[in-house]
Parts: C-alpha cells; sequence; structure tokens
C-alpha cells in the first residue's frame, strides 16, 4: 500500500529530467478522422504524427493491423514528412470498421481512432434478416435474496454492423425496464436478464423478443422463485407484490398478495410498515394483524414519500418482511400531476385568480360521500372537494352515528385530515354506521355533507370456494402440465397456487409462489421416475380457498440430459510479470449437472479504450501471446460432458506489466463452510504473488452485506498464519468477507469479497459424530441427506483435503460418510472437516483435542475389553454351624454369565466340599464350605463372563487372617453341637443369704425329663437331697455350714465377682475356661479368661492385661457406635459402668475400654451435588484424618481419576484434599468419589456434578 505512492513519484522524477531531452513520445498534431461513404467509393484517412525517434507507424482494422501486401490494391499506405495515411480502394461493407493508427518509438506509444461506415443503397430496401437465438436459457429457480442471471446468444444474418437489433424483455407478457431489480444487457451477440436480490414478484414467464426491420423472435420459459429459509421454524413465507394505492395527501391504501406457504399453521394476519424515503427506520402501522390482503394507511405527513412493505405472522411466529413497494408521495393527485407536467405556470395563475373576497369564507359541504371499502377490521370513506372551499388549505372533520340513532359523534377530534379519504378503524362488527363529512379551514366549520346510507361492518369480500377438478397430464421429464376448473363465484380473484406432492407421502410442496391467473399451469422441478398428485387453491383479497380435490397420481418420464454450465464470473489478476498473468476466477454459479471437465480462456487487447477481437489462450501458453504494457480483457468459459457453456462476462481491463510491490498479492479462491446461525468457517488459499518477503499473516474483513465500503472492519487484531479461520457472526445477518496477505514490508491489496453468506443454520443441517463401536474402532461420521447423484464426501484434516490418508480410513454409503482412525495418538490432534459437493453447502467440521482423544481411547479401551460393573468385591462370613460363605453381587449380567469359581489358579467345581449358586435376577454370586482345613488356606478368585465382558474378584485368605477365620468357624461349629443338648445359659453363681448360708446358682438350657445334674467339690460328686426342679432350668446348691477354707474362698469370691456379665445390644462375653484359683499375698484369686463376639468376629478382640479389662473394635464403622456397659455383681449388689464410643477412655475401677480413633475418615467438606455452568472451574476441598496418614484415591462412575492438566488432584500436609476441574465442559458431568484408606480401615465421601449450558437454566431442560 505504501509503495504505491513511492512509484508515482519516482515516474514523476524521471519525467522532469527529461523535459529539456529532444526525445519524446509520439504526439499527434492532427488525428484522423471519420468518414462515411457510399459503397465502391475510396476513402482515405490520414494523420500528422510528430516525435522522436521518428516513430513507427502502424494502421489497424477492428485492432488486427493491415498488411497491404496480404490484399494487394485494395490498401495503400503511405508515410511522408510526418504525414501518414491509409487509403482504402472501392470500399464494400466489410470495410465498415473502427480503424486504429499506432505509433511507437523508444519513448512510449500512441494511437488515434477513426471509423469507416460504408453505406449500401440497397440495404433499407429489400433486405431480409434472419434471426436466430441459441444457448436458450431454461426453466430457472432461486432462492429470495439471491442473484439470477440468464440470456440468450442472438445471431442475425446478414451481419450488419449498423442495423442493430432492438432487444426487449418481458416477465408474464409485461414488459420490462431497468431498474435496481432488473438489468439488462446486450453486448452485441448476447442478451442477459439480471435479477438482483430476487423475491417471488419476480417469479414467471420470461420471455427474451428480439425485433428486426424483418420481424422478431423470441424465446420464453419460467423462473420460480422459492421462500427463503424462515428465520423462526413454521413461520409463515414473505408476502409478495405490495403496491400503494389512492394516495392522497396524508393516506394511501396498501395492498398485497398472500404467500404460498403458512409454515404449517394459518396465517393469523399480516402487520404492514412503512418507512420514509431516505429513511432507515421502518415504522409498524396496525397493532393488531390484520386478515384482509389490503390496508389503509393514514396519519402519512403531506408532500413526503413513503415505501412499504409486509410481514405475515402465524402462531409460529413472524415471516420475513416482502420486497418494499415503489416510493409514493403524500400529495392531493392533482397537485402532484401539476407537478410531474411542471405545470407551474397552472398553480400561479390558480393563485393569482384568488380574489380578496374568498380569503376568509367558510367551507361548503363535501360532494358525493360514499363507503368505496368495508371490512371487519376498517370502513373507509371518500368523497369530493367542496364547490366553494373559500381558500386552499381545506380540512375535513369525520362524523359517525349508529344507525337508528342521531347521535352524530366526530371520529379525528384532534387533527383534521387533508383528504379527501379517511379509514375509520375499531367499528363493532356486526353494527350498521352512517357517515357525514365537515369542511373547515381558517375561517371555521362548513356544514355537514349527505350522510351516508346505512353500513353494516364487515367483510363485504367472500374468500373463493375451491376449485374443481385437477387434471394432470406428462410434459417433460421433470415437469408436469397442471389443468383445473375454475373457482366458481370468486369476486376479485388474484390467481392460483399449486401444491404437489409425492404420492403417498403427504408431503406438500408449493409448485408456484407467485399466484397464477390462468387454469393451467407447467410444474417443473419434479423427480424423474416419481409419481406426485396435485391440488389447488384460489385467492383474492379476503384469502385463500380450500384445496382442490387431489389429482390422481402421475409418474414423470425419466430423462436426464445434463447442460452445459452456466459462465464462471468474478475475474481476477493473481500475479502479473512483464509478458504474462495468472488469473483466477469463480466457478458457475451452475455446473450443469455434471462435474467440470475444465475452463477455455480467451483474451483480447484493449486500445485507446476499444476492445478488439477475441483470442482463445489455450491454444498456446499465455506468456507467449501477451505483450508488456499492453492492456488486456478476458473472459472464460466452462466445460462439461454435455458442451462448453456460454463465456463469462469480459474481465475489467488489466495491464500486463511486472509487478515490483514489496507487500503481497490478493489471496484467492475464498470459500465459506460450515454455516450456521452463529458462526462460518471461512477458509482461501495463499497469493500467487508473495512480494519480497514470504507472507506470514492474514487478516479477515467483514461488513454486511448491503453495508457501504466504509463499513468494512476486521475480524482479527493478530495475523493468522492459517488460511482458514472460524468467525462468529449474528443470525439473519447477510455479511461478505475479505482477506489480506501479510509479509515484513506489510499488508497487501484485499482478495475480492466473496458471495454475500447469510447467518442461518439450514433446515436438516447434521454436524460430525464420533462414535466408538462395539469393537472400540473409533471414527468420524457425517450424514447428508441432500445428495444428488454426482455429491462426493471430501474429508479434510485442519482444511487440507486427505486424498490418501495414511493414518485413516474413509468409507461412503449411500447419504453417510465415515473417516476410520487406525491406530489412534497425538499425531492425530486436530480440525476435521466434512464437505459434500452439489450441494447447498453442507458441511460440518470436529476438533480432537488431547482431552477428548484420551476419553475416547479409555471409551476403545473399555469397548474392546469391557468390565462387568461389581456392586461388591468378593468377601467371606460366616454362618451357622460354622459354615463359610464366599459371595459378590454384580451390578449387571445378564442370563448368559458364567461363573468360573478358582482357588490358588486351580478351576474347583461344585460337589461334597464347594456347593455354588448364582442367582442371575440379583446378581449374587456364592460358594459355601462347611469347614476350613488347613488346605484351604490360599486365594480364592470368582471369574465372571458375559459375552466380551468380563471381571474376576480375589480373596487372600493366608496366615492369622486365615487362622482366626478358621478358629471362629470351628468355635461357631462347637457352639452349635454344644447347643444340640443340655447346655449352660447363666453359668455358676452364689450368694450369700442372710442366715450367713452360701448359695450357688446356674441356669441351664434344652433340658428334658430324663436330664440328671450332678454336683462336684474338688472333683468329687457331692450327694444332694433336695428333688431337682428344671421348670425353669435353674440349679441351686445350698452350703448352709462353710468352713474356714471355704471362707476363705467365699471373702476371696465377695472382692472379684465370679460372674463378669457386660452388655450392649446383642453382643455378650463368653468363658473361655473354668475359673482358676491363684493363691497370692493377699490372698486366693479367682480368675478366668474371656472372649467377645458379635455378627463379625474378625473385627473384635478382647482380653485382660493385669487388672485390667479390655475390648478392641478393629475399622470401626457407623453401626458400632452407641452405649457399652460393664456390670460387676458380688452375689448382692453390683457396680455398673458405660462409656460412648466416640473415641474416649474410661478409667473408672480399674477398667480401660480402648477404641481405635485414627482409623482413615474424610471429616467433612464435599457436598452432595454441584451444579455448575459449562466453561467455568470447580474446586473442593475436604478434610482427611487419621494416623498413619491415609491414602487419597479419587474416582470418576466408580474408576480411579488420574491428576492432569483438565483434572488437578492434590493432598496437601496429609490433612487437606483438594479437587479442581479447569474449565467444565458436559462430559464432566457424574458420580465422583474420595477414598480415603490406612491400616486402621477405609472410608469414601461422594458427590455428584452436573454441567448445564449457558442458554439453559439450572434443573431444567431446554425446549
Amino acid at each position: 500500500m505504501a509503495a504505491c505512492p513511492q512509484i508515482h513519484e519516482n515516474e514523476e522524477y524521471h519525467k522532469r529530467l527529461n523535459e529539456d531531452s529532444l526525445m519524446h513520445t509520439p504526439e499527434f498534431v492532427i488525428k484522423p478522422r471519420s468518414h462515411t461513404v457510399w459503397e465502391k467509393q475510396c476513402v482515405r484517412l490520414h494523420c500528422t504524427i510528430s516525435g522522436w525517434p521518428e516513430p513507427r507507424v502502424v494502421w489497424y482494422k477492428n485492432n488486427v493491423s493491415i498488411d497491404p501486401m496480404a490484399k494487394p490494391g485494395k490498401y495503400k499506405v503511405e508515410s511522408s514528412y510526418s504525414v501518414h495515411s491509409l487509403e482504402i480502394n472501392k470500399c464494400d461493407f466489410d470495410d465498415t470498421a473502427q480503424y486504429r493508427v499506432s505509433a511507437m518509438n523508444s519513448k512510449g506509444e500512441t494511437s488515434a481512432f477513426a471509423s469507416v461506415v460504408v453505406k449500401t443503397p440497397c440495404l433499407e430496401y429489400g433486405v431480409k434478416f434472419e434471426t436466430h437465438i441459441v444457448e436458450k436459457f431454461g426453466v430457472s429457480f432461486g432462492r429470495e435474496g439471491e442473484t439470477l442471471s440468464f440470456g440468450c446468444s442472438v445471431i442475425i444474418y446478414p451481419s450488419l454492423q449498423r442495423f442493430q437489433p432492438e432487444i426487449e424483455w418481458y416477465r408474464d407478457d409485461k414488459l420490462l425496464v431497468q431498474s435496481k431489480w432488473v438489468q439488462m444487457h446486450w453486448s452485441g451477440d448476447r442478451a442477459t436478464l439480471t435479477l438482483s436480490h430476487l423475491n417471488k414478484e419476480d417469479e414467471g414467464l420470461y420471455t427474451l423478443r428480439v425485433i428486426t426491420k424483418s420481424g422478431f423472435e423470441t424465446h420464453s420459459a419460467y423462473v420460480f422463485v422459492r421462500d427463503a429459509d424462515a428465520e423462526v421454524a413454521g413461520a409463515p413465507g414473505a408476502p409478495l407484490d405490495v403496491q400503494s394505492l389512492d394516495a392522497n395527501k396524508d393516506y394511501v391504501i396498501v395492498t398485497w398478495k398472500q404467500p404460498a406457504v403458512d409454515g404449517g399453521s394459518p396465517i393469523l394476519g399480516y402487520f404492514v410498515d412503512r418507512c420514509e424515503v431516505g429513511m432507515t427506520h421502518w415504522f409498524q402501522c396496525n397493532d393488531t394483524p390484520v386478515k384482509f390482503a389490503r390496508f389503509p394507511v393514514t396519519g402519512l405527513v403531506e408532500g413526503r414519500s413513503y415505501v412499504f412493505r409486509v410481514r405475515a405472522v402465524n402462531k409460529a411466529g413472524m415471516s420475513h418482511p416482502s420486497r418494499v413497494s415503489e416510493p409514493v408521495a403524500a400529495m392531493d393527485p392533482a397537485d402532484l400531476k401539476k407537478i410531474e407536467n411542471k405545470s407551474y405556470d397552472d398553480l400561479t395563475l390558480y393563485y393569482e385568480k384568488l380574489s380578496h373576497n374568498d380569503l376568509g369564507v367558510v367551507p361548503g359541504r363535501p360532494r358525493d360521500l360514499s363507503v368505496i371499502e368495508a371490512t371487519k377490521n376498517y370502513v373507509v370513506l371518500s368523497w369530493k372537494p367542496p364547490g366553494d372551499k373559500g381558500h386552499e388549505g381545506v380540512m375535513y372533520y369525520v362524523e359517525k352515528c349508529v344507525s337508528g340513532t342521531d347521535s352524530w359523534q366526530r371520529v379525528n377530534t384532534e387533527i383534521p385530515v387533508k383528504s379527501p379519504r379517511f379509514a375509520l378503524f375499531d367499528l363493532a362488527e356486526g353494527k350498521s354506521y352512517r357517515f357525514r363529512v365537515r369542511c373547515c379551514n381558517s375561517a371555521g366549520v362548513g356544514e355537514p355533507s349527505e350522510p351516508t346510507e346505512a353500513t353494516t361492518v364487515g367483510d363485504k369480500l367472500d374468500i373463493p370456494s375451491a376449485p374443481g377438478r385437477v387434471v394432470p397430464t406428462r410434459n417433460t421429464d421433470t415437469s408436469v402440465v397442471v389443468s383445473w376448473e375454475a373457482s366458481r363465484a370468486a369476486k376479485e380473484l388474484v390467481g392460483y397456487y399449486i401444491e404437489s406432492s409425492i404420492a403417498g407421502r403427504n408431503t406438500w410442496e408449493p409448485c408456484n409462489n407467485k399466484p397464477v391467473k390462468g387454469t393451467r399451469f407447467i410444474c417443473h422441478g419434479l423427480t424423474t421416475e416419481e409419481s406426485y398428485v396435485f391440488r389447488v387453491r384460489a385467492v383474492n383479497a379476503a384469502g385463500i380457498s380450500d384445496f382442490s380435490q387431489e389429482s390422481e397420481a402421475i409418474k414423470v418420464k425419466c430423462f436426464v440430459m445434463p447442460a452445459s454450465p452456466t459462465p464462471p464470473y468474478g475475474i481476477t489478476v493473481l500475479e502479473c510479470v512483464r509478458d504474462s498473468m495468472v488469473l483466477a476466477w469463480k466457478q458457475p454459479t451452475f455446473i450443469g449437472g455434471a462435474d467440470i471437465t475444465g475452463y477455455f480462456i480467451d483474451y483480447r487487447e484493449v486500445i485507446g479504450g476499444v476492445p478488439g477481437k477475441w483470442h482463445e489462450a489455450n491454444i498456446k501458453s499465455v506468456s507467449e501471446r501477451l505483450k508488456e504494457n499492453m492492456l488486456y480483457q478476458f473472459q472464460v468459459r466452462a466445460a462439461n460432458m454435455a458442451g462448453v457453456g456460454i463465456p463469462s462476462l469480459p474481465s475489467e481491463t488489466f495491464k500486463c506489466e511486472e509487478w515490483t510491490i514489496a507487500v503481497p498479492g490478493p489471496p484467492h479462491d475464498l470459500q465459506v463452510q460450515e454455516v450456521r446461525k452463529d458462526s462460518l468457517v471461512l477458509l482461501w488459499k495463499a497469493p500467487v504473488y508473495q512480494g519480497r518477503d514470504p507472507v506470514n499473516g492474514y487478516y479477515i474483513d467483514i461488513k454486511e452485506a448491503e453495508a457501504d465500503f466504509e463499513m468494512w472492519r476486521g475480524v482479527n487484531e493478530k495475523a493468522t498464519n492459517k488460511t482458514f479461520m472460524k468467525v462468529c457472526i449474528h443470525e439473519g445477518e447477510s455479511y461478505v468477507f475479505r482477506v489480506r496477505a501479510q509479509n515484513k514490508a506489510g499488508v497487501g491489496k484485499a482478495s475480492d469479497p466473496t458471495e454475500p453468506v447469510e447467518a442461518v443454520t439450514k433446515p436438516g443441517t447434521a454436524e460430525i459424530v464420533v462414535n466408538v463401536d462395539d469393537d472400540g474402532v473409533i471414527s468420524l461420521n457425517f450424514e447428508c441427506s441432500n445428495l444428488t447423484a454426482d455429491s462426493k464426501f471430501v474429508w479434510s484434516k485442519n482444511y487440507k483435503e486427505m486424498t490418501e490418508p495414511e493414518r485413516m480410513t474413509l468409507e461412503t454409503k449411500g447419504s453417510k460418510s465415515k473417516a476410520i482412525f487406525k491406530t489412534p495418538s497425538e499425531e492425530d490432534l486436530g480440525i476435521y472437516s466434512c464437505f459434500v459437493t452439489h450441494t447447498d453447502g453442507a458441511s460440518a467440521s470436529y476438533t480432537l483435542s488431547e482431552e477428548t482423544l484420551k476419553e475416547l481411547l479409555k471409551i476403545s479401551h473399555d469397548h474392546k475389553f469391557p468390565i462387568i460393573p461389581l456392586k461388591t468385591e468378593l468377601a467371606v462370613e460366616l454362618l451357622e454351624k460354622g459354615r463359610v460363605r464366599f459371595w459378590l453381587q454384580a451390578e449387571k449380567i445378564s442370563a448368559n454369565g458364567k461363573i468360573e469359581y478358582v482357588f490358588n489358579d486351580n478351576v474347583i467345581h461344585q460337589g461334597e466340599k464347594y456347593k455354588m449358586n448364582f442367582d442371575k435376577n440379583t446378581g449374587v454370586i456364592e460358594m459355601f464350605m462347611e469347614s476350613l482345613g488347613k488346605e484351604d488356606e490360599g486365594t480364592f478368585t470368582f471369574q465372571l463372563q458375559d459375552g466380551k465382558a468380563t471381571n474376576q474378584s480375589s480373596l487372600v485368605l493366608i496366615g492369622d487372617v486365615f487362622k482366626q477365620l478358621q478358629k471362629e468357624s470351628e468355635f461357631q461349629k462347637k457352639e452349635w453341637i454344644r447347643k444340640q443338648g443340655p447346655h449352660f445359659v447363666e453359668y455358676l453363681g452364689y450368694e450369700v443369704t442372710p442366715e450367713c448360708c452360701v448359695r450357688l446358682k446356674c441356669k441351664v438350657a434344652n433340658m428334658k425329663k430324663d436330664s440328671v445334674a450332678l454336683w462336684y467339690k474338688d472333683g468329687r460328686e457331692i450327694k444332694v437331697n433336695e428333688k431337682l426342679d428344671f421348670s425353669e432350668g435353674v440349679l441351686t446348691l445350698e452350703i448352709t455350714q462353710v468352713s474356714s477354707v471355704s471362707h476363705t474362698v467365699i471373702q476371696t469370691l465377695k472382692t472379684w465377682s465370679a460372674v463378669y456379665q457386660v452388655t450392649n445390644m446383642a453382643k455378650h462375653l463368653n468363658i473361655k475356661e473354668r475359673s482358676l484359683i491363684q493363691s497370692t499375698e493377699e490372698g486366693i484369686r479367682l480368675y478366668t479368661f474371656v472372649s467377645y463376639y458379635n455378627d463379625e468376629l474378625h473385627r473384635i478382640k478382647s482380653g485382660v492385661v493385669g487388672e485390667q479389662l479390655w475390648l478392641q473394635i478393629s475399622e470401626p464403622t457407623e453401626k458400632d457406635k452407641g452405649k457399652y456397659a460393664i456390670e460387676f455383681f458380688d452375689g448382692k449388689g453390683g457396680l455398673r459402668r458405660t462409656v460412648e464410643l466416640a473415641g474416649q477412655e474410661c478409667t473408672g475401677n480399674r477398667l480401660i475400654i480402648m477404641f481405635f480413633t485414627d482409623r482413615a475418615r474424610v471429616a467433612g467438606g464435599l457436598p452432595d451435588v454441584v451444579t455448575i455452568q459449562e466453561g467455568k472451574s470447580l474446586n473442593l476441598t475436604c478434610n482427611i484424618w487419621g494416623d498413619p496418614v491415609p491414602e487419597v484415591t479419587w474416582l470418576k462412575n466408580e474408576r480411579e481419576m488420574v491428576s492432569n492438566d483438565h483434572y488437578i488432584l492434590k493432598f496437601e500436609s496429609g490433612k487437606f484434599a483438594s479437587f479442581t476441574i479447569t474449565c467444565v465442559n458436559t462430559s464432566d458431568s457424574g458420580k465422583y468419589s474420595i477414598l480415603v484408606k490406612n491400616k486402621y480401615g477405609t472410608e469414601s465421601g461422594d458427590f455428584t456434578v452436573s454441567v448445564f449450558l449457558p442458554d439453559e437454566e439450572p434443573g431444567k431442560k431446554k425446549k
């Protein structure tokens, strides 16, 4: 950019150096003049040229150099003393041409032009022209908002340049004129019509008429315009053909036609908008929608011009606005006509004729008041001004009264109206009214007009009835002629809408979006070999009729023949050297239904602003044909299997000179993919011309499609080194884009802008879906629903096409395509995209990040090696009789699941020793053993298999663990055997009676009538005289005479209780051995050993150390909490001590109950549920307790987690565990757990994370 002024200054500098030099470029002192001569005459063109060195002079005819030797005697070229001439002998009509004389020396070149017209006396009499229209345009389809061009080539024989045909274009037999919506072009051999920003008004039958003196030739074809995609799904199509009628000073009637598409629900009405010409703000004219397709707009400002538009609304939403109407001026029609006719003298005379007597006169009564239109929404009145106006500026007041009364009420109380038209709203439907009008001016208010007849408020125009029988007939391979019977008694009929559906599907599509007035229509765009049915509706201003009866099904004849492609466009120069240029152009908008096989390029020289003849550039390389410093134009033709298409419009004029600028040239081949309502992806190619240094970045510019050039703005502040970028946009807007390249020298010229792109997600738009199949294969899948026969799926990585990827396999079947990863790894990270050719831009992308790859690999591993989830791991428990039960529970397993039981790597089977059971309903798997022997020490394993899914759980029983379990099993078995006969429930105790007798007592269970009780003293049986009483199972022995030894024993027993009873719920003490007696210095000590048991034998231990009794509970759980008590009895009374299991100690009477509080546990800090928005960060912290310091493990969905950049897991100071998720996404939702463990126990804490999207409310489903 900065180099251009420097180049210009350098040129000016060299010019100043040569000002005094004798050498100068050639100059024409006298230029050749044009001549018109008769046939057979001679003509001589001459000129005078100065310049040094002496210039070389060449004559050209239509930019082709003239060689006198080629046609001896025809041309004579002479040069003498700076006078140069060309003489043409015996002119004929072929000599009619533009002649150019070119003078060139070492300083430069200059040219001059002259025309020669050879007249034939007989041309105007008896010459018959033959006109042939070739390369005809066919039936065309467009969509609202697009630009559509079509045309024909015209051949006229004989070809006489001075006789040019008259070209006319018609739509529905109405002559078209040039406007901003319609552009017509005639190149001399081709007529082209361009429709800018298509609307449904542009639909119709287009006719080209070529008129010569011998007659005219025509060609016609239909153009269909489909509705643009609705902004809201289900919204109706836009109304069409908005017109302004009966305009006056402050009033106009706006009319329109209803759309063919109602969006699936009835149209509730229409809103009319107005905009003052020159302004951009639209004002809604009606607060409530009107159903009638005509609406009076009041409140206009006199003298200003307005345009109008209409929008339809149904329960789903609002349609796009219609095309705006033509501007209309709010003026009195008579005044407007005078202005248009420029009759200012009449206006002057009118004011001059006003006498002073007319001033200050109250106006008379209005005349001819009538109701010209009445609907249920409004009534329109019309009248004529009074004959005696008083003076200019008369206005009106309108009054109404209910029929049958004489109570008149002024309607426009605040401001009188200026127009002799007035619309009354808010009238009660079904009531009758009368109306009258008064005139007013500065002199006062006049008498009222004659009132109207009673008018009942309501629609006077009825909706037409349904059309009659519909008959389809075959026409071509893609069209059907549909005929029907006209709607009966239809007033003010606007036309008919036709719809088609494939037979049996009941999915109706409009055949026309503009009403047709006849009863015959050709429906184009049908699918060959398909059977269709048709139906018709009638339309007038009141509404749309019911559908006619469906026609019979008709099959469209199958015949497919591709057409030649339309012209390419947008020819630009990407690089230029002294004798060659690099060109670029955009692919044709319509390729003819077949792939383009190549292009043909034509070029022509432009000398003095006059283009020469076209030459084909494809025969030889362009560089051999172009000349340095010459001006050229180019045109391009596309070719496919159907043939070569028509050429493009000529390009701009380009000069063939070497580029020496330091900055890069423009990027090219801009493409837009993945268009969504809020984003798109822009692709481009690097500039061919790099400048002095390599390109190091790009800038992307954006602006609204309709915005001015100054509205270009940058997308990225920092240059990107990629050739693609995702751009955020706003829904419903249309945008254009351009790209600029940058190197060290600066930023280069911008590329040509793209075509307008609307920010909308088209219906049926699909995204790339990642899938992991049952075999663990990871693939990217894309489906396209609107494929054509020539469509292809193009996969790219980082937007570079993967033609033969080494790391992926591409598969396409029907409308689905997939890219399969062979061995996924970090080499595969990137953006994967898929584009479908020959569609309306179907494309999507998927970003494979490192986190996503890890998750996919984990899922792949789980699919390759699936695991049966377990609710519980393998565990062991003791049952009655000392039986041992091994068991686990699977979370989910089918009826086909299989179990293998393994002991020390050997499979064991059902038998006498092992009993197996598998409950498939609950997933509980069990194995029972009657007892444990020494040979059963080892590892027990349950191996599960359910299809491909497997799992196993093991339990190690060795050493002290096995011995303890074996011992407890044996004890339980002995206890069970013992309890099968008489057994002690309460062991032997004593009490001293007041008579100083010792009574020994115990309690026995399971006694029978023949049971015998024997008492022993020092191993000798004692004979008891009293009779045994087994009614309550209590045995007593009373000692009435106690010896000294016995007395010592009794005193000792008083000191040390003979019975210990420690109670806590179902827990009990058991005497391991009989009471033992030990002599000490203090006396005789009676002692015994006790064991403590409950339902979990392996966790409970007890014992006596010195004079202390202790109880140990390993790995305590919640159910171990509670109040524990110990009681001492001496036969008469007792002593009771209690303690709460809460980590405390009680030392009363030398009693210590110990409870290990140093097991690992989660002290708190974790919530039950965390709800967080996507994109935020989550941090949780909890306290950990235990001695020794516990091991901490985090789980997600019962699977161990590893700390990484996304999941940050910390355990600090042995007390604080923290959990952090950076940039939360929806895949982070799930159940999380923390597991803490040391040698005294294990504990876990659970919480749930729920992630919601920013546009969702937490806890609510997205609609």
